[in-house]
This record gives structure tokens, sequence and C-alpha cells, in this order.
């Protein structure tokens, strides 16, 4: 039976019930309020008048209106006759009246009167009672359909209660589970509900489609396993190691590259924690470290790959992907990519060498050169015209920046190998920027510059390489004169702040635009359309030379305005 058709015929009997019942308790209780109506209008209108006319005879019905209440009383009577036996007596008790109306003092008419009108009260009286035991048996018969009617709509409601929620709810309960199982890919699950309802139908359209669902799902597991070997096999042909991990930080591929260089075997790590094959191995765990740290630019990894030292740049690509249905991403995992970058740093180290060699070689034969033009200013070998002046003092120039470039790219040689060493010993930092600024001055002058040297009192000392140091400070206060305009000035500040001493070189010049400030900092670098002299190499090697002894630099520039260098030093002792 269809659930539609069930739930029409309970509730239709319930409601065919409640309306018999409610049907049934109007009739029994209009036939009792007839029948109350009918004792209390008929036979109690009746013994009410033949008492009143009995009392009527006690108080002398010799007087006339005694007489007058009597036949008022009489005459109502006549009007209320319902019982059988009840017109005669009554006839009689009017026949006796007329009669004493002509002998008021007749004792047997009146006794005869009282024997009539006795009579038509047991005539009622007996009237009452026996109306009283039909209302009475209605009553009984109506409490008894009532209940019965009641009852049946109890049973009923009672079984519907029991029955129909559990009818509905148990199918819809047994249809999600099945629907959770689909989900969780358990395709095999069926529903086992063969009534001929709208279940029913449910039940073999949900089972149509879970057949359907792993008849495809079969159908393509062969074509995922092998994708899956295509994929492994494309994974293990990587020449660089790959590691993948799932969100649980767990092994799910590693290959033949990352295996060999990790020094495992596949079957030793898949499917573990990566956690714990880090306790045992110092490669895996210096992998994973930017998993449980806060990520820092790190240099490449120094790896013993094929025999040798190899460096490796490690990248890690988390994986996420937005599942269909839902709008936020779900984290799958990571691939941790070593990219083997060994050709790169030996063309690189070859690159050093080449120049340090080039450097070296071409920083005699340049010092020569400005010797021998200094040389030949003097008066003792002759006297030069003019323009012999002009050109030595060019050559001097030309040397000079020679040298200049050769020594800043020996300085970046020495930094790239590691070579560089420096000198710390305990200096003055008024006595670092006095130096500095003494080695600008003549720049300055020929574009009449001001430099104005601001110095904090009892300055602490410094734990520093004084000539590099020195050398840095010189070189951006060179940059300042550079880029001022002529009959300017710049500031030198020197302040201690906290456990380091502060360096500001301020200028008032053109300033560096917004998007060029990032790159100042980097090897070769220029500003775009500058027809200033300088290699481009200046600024960063101050900057590796500053944060080798534990400080940093920074920049501040307003295009148009000016730019500000800062230096910040630890204090001696710090």
């Amino acid at each position: 039976m269809r659930i539609q058709t069930k739930l029409v015929l309970g509730l239709g009997a319930l409601f065919a019930l409640v309306a018999f019942l409610a049907i049934l308790s109007g009739i029994y209780i209009n036939r009792l309020s007839a029948e109350t109506k009918n004792i209390l209008v008929a036979n109690y209108n009746s013994v009410s008048y033949s008492r009143e006319m009995l009392l009527a005879l006690d108080e002398g019905i010799q007087q006339p209106y005694i007489q007058q209440k009597f036949e008022a009383q009489l005459k109502r009577q006549k009007e209320n006759i319902t019982e059988p036996n009840e017109l005669e007596a009554t006839e009689r008790v009017n026949a006796d009246f007329e009669r004493i109306k002509n002998m008021p003092g007749d004792t047997l008419l009146i006794r005869q009167i009282r024997k009539d009108l006795a009579d038509i009260m047991l005539l009622n009286m007996q009237a009452i009672q026996r109306k009283s035991t039909i209302a009475g048996k209605t009553a009984d018969k109506a409490i008894v359909w009532i209940a019965v009617s009641g009852t049946l709509c109890f049973i009923i409601a009672f079984t519907l209660l029991l029955n129909l929620p559990a009818a509905i709810s148990n199918p819809i309960r047994t249809l999600t589970s099945s629907i959770r199982g689909i989900t969780s890919k358990n395709y095999s699950q069926r529903i086992y509900y063969n009534k001929p309802d709208e279940f029913g139908d449910m039940a073999k359209a949900f089972n149509t489609m879970a057949q359907k669902l792993e008849e495809y799902n079969n159908s393509n597991l062969a074509r995922l396993m092998s994708e899956k070997q295509r994929v492994e096999t494309l994974i293990n042909n990587i020449h660089e190691p790959v590691i993948g991990l799932d969100e649980a930080k767990r092994v799910i591929f590693i290959n033949e590259e990352a295996s060999r260089i990790t020094n495992t075997q596949p079957s030793d790590v898949l499917g573990k924690p990566v956690q714990d094959l880090a306790v045992s191995n110092d490669l895996i765990r210096m992998l994973i470290r930017d998993f449980f740290e806060p990520v820092t630019a790190h240099e490449p990894l120094k790896i013993y790959a094929d025999n040798k030292e190899s460096y490796f740049e490690k990248t890690i690509i988390p994986i996420s992907i937005v599942p269909t249905g839902e709008k936020e991403a779900q984290h799958l995992g990571d691939v941790i990519f070593l990219k083997n970058i060994t050709p790169f740093k030996e063309l690189d180290y070859a690159k050093t060498n080449f120049i340090a060699t080039v450097s070296h070689e071409l920083k005699t034969p340049i010092s020569s050169i400005k010797m021998s033009a200094q040389l030949l200013e003097n008066d003792r070998i002759g006297k030069l015209n003019t323009e012999q002046k002009e050109l030595v003092e060019s050559i001097q120039d030309d040397a000079a920046r020679l040298l200049k470039i050769t020594s800043e790219l020996l300085n970046v040689t020495q930094l790239e190998s590691g070579k560089l060493e420096l000198q710390s010993v305990l200096c003055r930092p008024e006595e670092l920027i006095g130096k500095a600024v003494h080695i600008n001055e003549t720049a300055a002058a020929s574009k009449n510059i001001r430099i104005q040297t601001v110095l904090q009192e009892d300055l602490p000392f410094l734990n520093a390489d004084a000539d590099k140091t020195s050398w840095i400070f010189s070189n951006l206060i060179s940059n300042a004169i550079r880029y001022s305009h002529e009959n300017g000035s710049l500031t030198v500040t020197v302040a201690a702040s906290g456990d380091e001493v502060v360096f500001t070189v301020k200028d008032y010049g053109q300033g560096i635009a917004p998007f060029y400030l990032d790159k100042i900092f980097d090897r070769y670098f220029r500003v775009p359309g500058s027809k200033k002299e300088g290699t481009g190499l200046g600024l960063s090697i101050s900057k590796e030379l500053i944060e080798a002894q534990g400080g940093r630099i920074d920049v501040v520039s307003e295009f148009g305005v000016g730019t500000e260098f800062t230096v910040r030093l630890p204090a001696a002792g710090k």
C-alpha cells in the first residue's frame, strides 16, 4: 500500500470517528434536553396548578376572589393536559367547581374536588417518574456509545502515533545512512526495502544509482591505476629530488634522486610521518624545518651528492583544491622540490675567480699608470703646457676610477668566495666618520656642498673593522655628494640608541623613485637614466660588510626631496 494511501485511510478513519462521535453526542444531548424540558414544561406545571387549587380550597371556596383564583388555575390546567385520563379528571374538577359555586358550603363536593385534584397530581407524578426513567436510559445509552466511539478513536490515534512516524522516519533514516556511505565512496551500499510504496520506489532508484556508480568506479579503477603508475614513473624520471607529503605530513611518494641523497629506501619511508623520519635523518630534518619554524630567506643547501659537495635550492609547493560544491580551499599536502644548482655554483665560482684574477692583475698596472701621471706633474721632470696638464689630470681621474672599480670587484669576489676577513678592533665612531668626511672634502668643495656633521657626546666604542667601516661611510657620503645639487648641503649624524650606534647620511638632492628603493642594494644596479659615475657595487658591498659585522642599513627617500641612509652597528661589548 502506498504511503499516501496509508495516510489518507488512517487520518480519514480517525476523522470519520471523530465526526461520528460529535454527531452522536449532539443527538443524545438534544434528546436528553427535549425529555427534560418535557418533564419541566408539562407534568411539573400540572402538579403546580393542582397544588394552587388545593390551597384555594383550604382558604375557603365560598369567597368570590378565591373562586376567581381557583378558576384561573383550572383554566391553565385545561390548557396543559398531556397524560391519559388527565382530561377526564380535569372535567370532573370543572363540573364539581360549577356545582360548588351554587352550593359553597357542600363539603361532599369539596371532598370530591380534592380527590379529583389528587388524581391529576398522581397522574403527572407517575409521568414524571416514567419520563425520568426514560431520560436515565437515554443518558446511559449515550454514555455507552460515546465511550465506545471515544475508545475506538483513541485506539486508532494511538496506533497511528506508534506506527506512522516510524513508517516514515525509518526508511528516511536508512536512506540517509546509505547516502553517507555513497559519499564515503562505499558504492556497494544497498537499501533492502521491498514494500510497494513510495519508499520502495526510492530504494529501487537509490540501488540503481549505487550500482551505476559502482560500475563507473570499477570501470575507471584500471585507468586510475594506469595514471598513477604513469605519474610515479614521471616523478622517478625527474632528475631533481622530489618528496610528496599528505595533509598529515606523511610521505606519499619519493623519487629515486630524493632516496639517493637522503640515503633511504622508498619502502622504508612511504606512509610514515616525516617527523619520525627526521629524528634519525639529518637531511630530512633540514628539509622539513620550514614546516615547524618561521620561514626566512635561506642559503642553498649544501649536500654531498655525485661524489662531491652539491648545492640544491629548496622549494616547498603547497597543494590545495576547492572541493566540488564548496567555497573554501582544502589543503591536501605539500611537495618538497630540490633543484640542483651545482653547475651554476661552479660557473659562479669560476666567474668569481676570473674577476678576482683580472682585478688583481689590473690593479698593478693601473697603480703604475697613476704613479706615472703623478710623476709627469713634477716640474723636475719637465714643465707641461696647459693641454698636457689637462691630459695628465684626465689620466689620473681615469686611473683613479679604474683603481676604485678593481678594488670593488676584488671586494665582491672576496665576499662571494667567503675569503673576506674582517679585522675587528675597538674604534671610536667619531674617528670613522671624520675620516670618511675628510676623504670627500675635495669632492664636496668642487660642487660647493657643505657637509654638516652632528655628533652626540660620549658615544660608545665600536668593535668593527675600522678601514672597511670607514670605507662604507665614505661611499655613502660620496654618493650623497654625487647626487646632490650644487651649492647644496648634506648632514652626517652619529648618535647612540640603546645598544647600537646609529649613523645617518642625509642629502637634499633628487632622491630615488619609490619603485627603485628595493633594488638599490642589488649588485650592478644603477637607477635608469642616471648619468652619474659608478659601478653599482658600492651599496651592495656596503650592505654585506655591515651585515657581516652584525649591523644593518636602511634607506628612506622621497623623490625630488632627498635621500637618507641609516647604518646601525652594535656597540662594543653588546
